[in-house]
């Protein structure tokens, strides 16, 4: 599966098949030395291509070099400052809507190659998917048979036999059958049979800065992927955990390598890890022999490699973005809740639309707010009629008559529950004492706070008596410290439990009158 995939992705990403190569063979070597999974397989990947190709129009072969170098760099960094266990933070409707997006995007991608036509000078993606399509009268019939050849030779092969290497077969074929006919195909061309000596990319110190916004694009986007990869693959494999930081120091040392080198950007695979588990893989040494077995492609076949036609490659491309896509997974995710369901779709259109960069801000910052809307929409702020605590008749009857109310703060107190809390709270009427017990309040922050803060204030205005009982000492401190409110310390008027509570307001209220009492 690595051959054809690193020489249609180097192709897809501007910078040509032999960097494709270049990566696959020292990335994946280098992060399977370092990195934290001991069976993932690392090199280029489709959702990186996604991102370098719009960067390799920009700023040349130079300018990705320089990038590469720099995201390792900064992977290398984030994986020390331990890291990696944040990326666990991400929503899954996010990741399967970032999926489906790259998936899209990769299929769109190969449209002109597939169509045998040239791509036209649109910037977006799909812009020259779709123009290829309308420039169908140029299309090549012959790049359509070989697209055809390859995807059937990828469907159908694994179904004869599930172990056969279904995409190189279906290459060679295509390859066989457009030589032996002398189709007027476009081809990858000559593959020097050498590994370029390592080097330090060409700097010009005036770019940096413009390089910056990319350079943190491809090291999110290589420590989201290739810690997803290894979580896939620790499912797959019995008995595996991978160590997350680990895993971010050796994607970077691999990236740094694979500039030095002359190749492109690499992350962990999802599908080579996958061929990799199934095929009986448990130590790092089947990922240094994928690179060896790759490394000697280069040096003896390149001859041979030069002459698969790029109509092939973006059939294989085709083919592993469908195979991308879970539909299964995507239906239940639609199914569940309408907030996971828009987090999916924002995220998946936003891919294609924009960039991957926007789309995982977007879907993450979609996620937070309906996440927080939930959450705030489950707090509680109910009346309490004070179950559970030991009254007396006669002290019950005197609570009555001295018009005592009691409130269960239940859940989350913030910013996005607290004006709902004030509106709902501050309209209490005809009642002389009001009790809040917040023993129930699993989350106060600052807003919340000033919340209780403005709400004591306002009843009080109104000559009502406000006491707190059952406070968290986290939720004490808070309290005081935002809302201003130490001198309910003073006045006995935080305490430790609803009795005290109902005790402290039957001595400061003056007795009943007989009427109350019959």
């Amino acid at each position: 599966m690595a051959l054809p995939l690193a020489l249609a992705f180097g192709v897809a990403s501007g910078l040509g098949a032999a960097a494709g190569l270049l990566t696959a063979i020292v990335a994946g070597f280098l992060a399977a030395v370092f990195g934290g999974s001991h069976v993932q397989v690392s090199g280029p990947t489709g959702a990186m291509t996604v991102v370098l190709a719009p960067v390799a129009a920009e700023v040349g072969v130079s300018g990705v070099l320089l990038v590469t170098l720099m995201a390792g760099l900064v992977l290398v960094i984030a994986g020390i400052a331990k890291f990696g266990r944040y990326v666990r933070l991400l929503p899954w409707p996010l990741i399967e809507g970032f999926t489906l997006g790259i998936a899209t995007i990769i299929l769109l991608q190969q449209v002109p190659s597939a169509l045998g036509v040239e791509p036209a000078g649109y910037e977006n993606t799909a812009l020259r998917a779709l123009a290829a399509m309308a420039d169908v009268a140029s299309a090549q019939w012959q790049a359509v048979v070989i697209v055809v050849i390859v995807a059937a030779a990828m469907f159908l092969l694994p179904r004869l036999h599930r172990s056969a290497p279904a995409s190189l077969i279906g290459i060679a074929a295509a390859t066989f059958i457009g030589q032996l006919l002398d189709w007027p195909l476009a081809k990858i061309g000559d593959i020097s049979a050498s590994i370029p000596l390592p080097g330090i990319p060409a700097v010009e110190w005036s770019s940096v800065p413009g390089l910056v916004g990319a350079t943190f694009s491809i090291a999110a986007l290589a420590a989201i992927e290739s810690l997803l990869s290894a979580r896939v693959a620790d499912g797959m494999a019995d008995n595996e955990h991978h160590d997350p930081d680990r895993e971010l120091v050796g994607q970077g040392v691999a990236n740094v390598g694979s500039a030095m080198f002359g190749g492109m950007p690499a992350t962990g695979a999802i599908a080579r890890s996958a061929v990799n588990v199934r095929a009986g893989a448990r130590t790092r040494l089947s990922a240094i022999t994928h690179a060896a077995l790759l490394l000697i492609v280069v040096l003896a076949l390149s001859p041979l490699v030069s002459q698969i036609p790029l109509a092939a490659l973006a059939a294989v491309l085709m083919v592993t973005a469908f195979h991308m896509i879970e539909f299964g997974t995507m239906r239940r995710i639609v199914q569940s809740t309408r907030g996971d369901a828009a987090v999916l779709i924002a995220t998946a259109v936003a891919t294609v639309a924009f960039d991957l960069v926007v789309a995982v801000e977007l879907g993450f910052v979609l996620a937070a707010l309906i996440t927080l809307h939930s959450v705030a929409s489950e707090a509680r702020f109910e009346r309490d009629d004070l179950s559970g605590v030991d009254i007396d008749v006669e002290k019950e009857h005197r609570l009555l008559d001295e018009h005592v109310v009691a409130y269960q703060l239940d859940g989350a107190l913030f910013f996005g529950a607290a004006q709902r809390f004030l509106l709902e709270l501050t309209e209490i009427s005809d009642v002389r004492y009001v009790v809040l017990r917040l023993g129930k309040l699993r989350v106060l922050d600052a807003t919340g706070a000033r919340a209780i803060g403005d709400l004591v204030a306002r009843l009080e205005h109104r000559g009502i008596t406000v006491m707190l009982a059952c406070v968290k000492p986290e939720h004490h401190r808070l309290i005081n410290q935002i809302s201003e409110l130490e001198h309910l310390d003073n006045d006995h008027s935080i305490v430790p439990t609803i009795d005290d509570a109902l005790d402290c307001i039957h001595g400061l209220s003056p007795a009943p009158t007989d009427r109350a009492v019959a």
